[in-house]
């Protein structure tokens, strides 16, 4: 069950000390601004698979990522799943061109996040045009990263796309502070086969190989890369 957790009572000071916020929209903010984006913000905690918001709905609130992973996606007219993209701590998801909310996001694991209302949340930009500019680089960085999901769903073998995805999932993890070895993939294997169009055997099939050619091994919530340069120049193909 979804839990919300008031600002006014028990978070007081909470974006102050937040992790996220170097790297995050809220990193343009000074202490005074900084205090009053509190008090508009309403701290959620999700169980995993649990909602955050599913497409066609009305998108009453924008959402900052501060903790866990969330899963994008669209489902399409056949019943099938395409993931859009992955949300990690510092994005802002939920700012929908129209009144309804274009794809669906969920919990991979534990997620927290900041829910600020719309109508809140526009004001407070109205009164902070360098805010605004900070949100437009987010939303350049959404563009890009939209382009990238499309050359990788064109033309490349399974092999380059399974590279590229780790590549790329390095990069934004390192992105956020996390630099260790093992590289953490908290989202299944049919997670990953939706982001690539490809099936979960082939997925696995991939890995399999990759780890009997020591580029990497297979651990627990995760892969260890032994040759991130081959990697990386698969991913480059």
């Amino acid at each position: 069950m979804i839990r919300t957790i008031s600002p006014n009572r028990t978070s007081f000071g909470r974006c102050s000390a937040c992790t996220v916020r170097s790297f995050s929209i809220c990193g343009a903010l000074d202490q005074a601004d900084l205090a009053e984006f509190e008090r508009i913000a309403r701290h959620v905690h999700l169980a995993p698979n649990e909602a955050l918001f599913t497409a066609g709905q009305l998108a009453h609130s924008v959402h900052n990522v501060t903790a866990g992973v969330a899963r994008l996606y669209k489902l399409l007219p056949d019943g099938r799943r395409q993931v859009v993209g992955f949300a990690l701590p510092g994005d802002f998801l939920g700012m929908a061109p129209t009144d309804r909310y274009s794809f669906s996001a969920d919990a991979v694991d534990s997620l927290t996040v900041c829910r600020f209302s719309r109508e809140a949340f526009a004001h407070f930009i109205e009164q902070r045009p360098h805010f605004l500019l900070r949100i437009n680089a987010f939303a350049a960085r959404e563009l890009m990263l939209a382009q990238e999901q499309m050359l990788l769903l064109g033309r490349r073998t399974a092999e380059e796309k399974v590279a590229s995805f780790l590549v790329g999932w390095r990069k934004r993890l390192a992105h956020i502070g996390d630099e260790r070895q093992t590289i953490a993939l908290p989202m299944s294997r049919q997670d990953i086969a939706d982001y690539l169009g490809l099936t979960i055997e082939t997925v696995s099939r991939t890995l399999t190989r990759f780890e009997r050619e020591k580029m990497l091994i297979i651990v627990a919530g995760g892969v260890r890369l032994l040759d991130p340069s081959r990697a990386a120049a698969m991913a480059a193909a």
